[in-house]
């Protein structure tokens, strides 16, 4: 299967606004309640989808926080959003924006001529957010002059833009397409550290050539990562951080991904851990976890074929260039690939599917 015909996402910005006139009216119990119904019930989506929480309380007078979310499909938003309008803190919350939007190639060269070599289609198509305290969110739309234009002017300032960029290396750009799906065209989310060098690094684009294609790029948003107990206190009233764990991120944190129902015999399952893509597979009564990109390419190793290897285990045929790893402990076999993949911890307890991240020492 081509890289350019698989491996896309989609991915949902949506804020929301919390009516505090009423829910800080609430008895503290009822305030506790809703806020872990609210935890609980996100954080059931895990298996679904990559998930990130932001608050903004405090930067906007219209949005108190952001769930950013990527999935494979645009269902996985619309249950999330069902999920949460079911919550005891739903009655009291309202979407007052969101941007829908999905991944896929550049049609311009990201890279610059001085380069080894810029970024792979297949990178560009998958989002993997960092762990940079800020988000700066906002939609985007080109004039139609500039679809007027040549490619090859396009391209140039394209490059005159990218340059301007690199003199900003701690920000990193996600730049999502909403062509039919949405209002915007584009949504552009950069992360960084520090919102002096978001501040610098904008001001500099407007002098740019390209700058006078676009239309619009407003509303802008900052918004502050946080854990989803964090974001829940942000907001006001009851403290919940206090009475949950956070959102799993560190090395050895186990979490629920998929129950034994989802995953038959000799099959796979896509989930998430962190930010992270996950593959689980059941072979030869075993459950094995893997990260479900190919070091090669990045192809999707849950798409892949079982093999049941003599002497060397069940293995996976990555579907795009036929690297075979070992499930269980993700050596390479045979193709292309540079390394083999990294696996992570399984258990079962019940009906439901446990994984956490390695130690380094058994990584090593």
């Amino acid at each position: 299967m081509e890289a350019d015909k698989t491996g896309r996402q989609v991915v949902k910005y949506t804020f929301y606004k919390l009516d505090t006139t009423a829910f800080l009216r609430l008895p503290e119990v009822k305030q506790r309640d809703a806020k872990l119904d609210f935890i609980d019930t996100v954080r059931g989506f895990n298996r679904r989808m990559l998930l990130r929480s932001y608050s903004l309380v405090g930067m906007r007078r219209d949005v108190d926080f952001l769930l950013w979310t990527v999935a494979e499909d645009v269902e996985a938003f619309q249950q999330l959003e069902t999920a949460i309008r079911n919550t005891a803190l739903g009655p009291y919350l309202d979407v007052t924006r969101s941007f829908l939007s999905g991944t896929k190639r550049s049609m311009y060269d990201i890279s610059l001529p001085e380069d080894a070599g810029g970024a792979s289609a297949e990178e560009r198509i998958r989002i993997e957010p960092s762990d940079s305290r800020y988000l700066f969110v906002y939609p985007f739309v080109k004039t139609r002059a500039w679809y007027a234009l040549s490619q090859e002017g396009r391209q140039a300032m394209i490059t005159e833009h990218i340059r301007v960029g690199r003199k900003y290396p701690d920000i990193r750009l996600n730049t999502t397409y909403s062509y039919g799906i949405d209002d915007q065209e584009f949504v552009v989310a950069f992360e960084g550290d520090d919102p002096h060098d978001f501040v610098d690094l904008v001001n500099d684009l407007r002098f740019t050539e390209a700058s006078m294609y676009t239309l619009s790029d407003t509303p802008m948003h900052i918004a502050i990562a946080m854990s989803l107990p964090e974001m829940m206190d942000s907001i006001g009233g009851a403290q919940v951080s206090d009475l949950v764990d956070d959102d799993v991120t560190e090395v050895g944190g186990w979490l629920p991904v998929a129950s034994l129902g989802e995953l038959s015999p000799d099959s796979a399952l896509r989930v998430y851990y962190g930010t992270q893509q996950v593959a689980l597979f059941r072979a030869n009564g075993h459950i094995y976890a893997l990260n479900n990109r190919c070091p090669h390419a990045r192809g999707p190793l849950c798409e892949g074929t079982l093999h049941h290897e003599n002497g060397t285990g069940p293995a996976v045929r990555c579907p795009w260039h036929e690297a075979y790893f070992r499930l269980e402990d993700g050596a390479v076999l045979s193709g292309p690939s540079p390394r083999g993949v990294a696996t992570y911890r399984v258990r079962v307890e019940g009906d439901t599917i446990y994984i956490a991240r390695r130690e380094e020492s058994e990584t090593a």
